[in-house]
């Protein structure tokens, strides 16, 4: 692999669930042969919305300040970029847009995590999928999914396919069409999220058969490894690139919320 590799969605302590810190993160990525990165920690929601699973608003300063010293002392050794992955969650738009507004972000990821208040991808709930239809569970993810779309907030969609998680996998298909007719008419990318291969389904997101239809639509792809320790930067990127390019995909960074090759 000639071409530049990025790691665009990596997360930090600050979330509260994941360990290392970004220098260690850096690090890894130096040692994996990766030419830059893209820290996407989650971010901060109003106090009621999922408060054990991302940073709080006034830990925002501090995310800031640790990955600006990871920049400078990576610099000229590794391209160290600063994003957030945000949440779309119905009647939180406004809040989310107070908080980019806060900082001029390289990369922010618009993600689906909760269906109502169920947080679906969360294993300590996941018996909830044995109470629920799953053709009208993905009819209802993916008209998120296009709501995070339309919104002109998010860069990327995250993760597109992550209610197969634990392996209910989508057996219609149709809605996660009409939800890539959305993505690419608003000009968005697909994070390729390698985080799959490590989850019980053994599969990256999105599934092979939506990595093709996204590159029929021309919707490229930003590499993220989800990463939550050191050890997972660049979790299998040779094989994310192949299955992107065997279809004829294109892989691209962001910057300063504009998209590069």
């Amino acid at each position: 692999m000639t071409a530049p590799l990025y790691d665009s969605h990596l997360h930090t302590p600050l979330c509260g669930h994941a360990s290392g810190t970004p220098r260690e993160y850096a690090q890894a990525a130096l040692d994996a042969g990766l030419s830059g990165i893209c820290f996407t920690d989650h971010m901060p929601m109003p106090r009621w919305y999922d408060p054990p699973w991302r940073m709080r608003l006034e830990q925002l300063p501090e995310y800031i300040a640790q990955i600006q010293a990871v920049q400078r002392d990576f610099a000229g050794r590794l391209d160290v970029r600063l994003g957030l992955e945000a949440d779309f969650h119905p009647g939180t738009e406004k809040f989310v847009e107070g908080v980019l507004n806060m900082h001029d972000w390289d990369y922010v990821i618009g993600s689906v995590h909760y269906l109502g208040a169920w947080g679906f991808d969360n294993p300590e709930f996941v018996v909830e999928y044995e109470e629920r239809d799953l053709g009208g569970l993905y009819r209802d993810y993916y008209a998120l999914v296009e709501g995070a779309a339309r919104s002109g907030l998010f860069d990327a969609i995250g993760h597109l396919d992550l209610p197969k998680k634990f392996g209910h996998r989508d057996h219609d298909g149709q809605a996660a069409l009409h939800a890539l007719d959305v993505i690419a008419g608003q000009g968005l990318a697909l994070d390729f999220n390698t985080a799959g291969w490590r989850k019980p389904v053994a599969e990256a997101y999105p599934a092979p058969d939506l990595v093709r239809a996204a590159a029929a639509r021309g919707i490229p792809f930003v590499l993220g490894s989800d990463a939550h320790q050191p050890g997972e930067v660049g979790f299998r990127f040779a094989d994310a690139v192949k299955g992107i390019r065997d279809v004829g995909g294109k892989v691209v960074t962001f910057r300063g919320r504009k998209m590069h090759p």
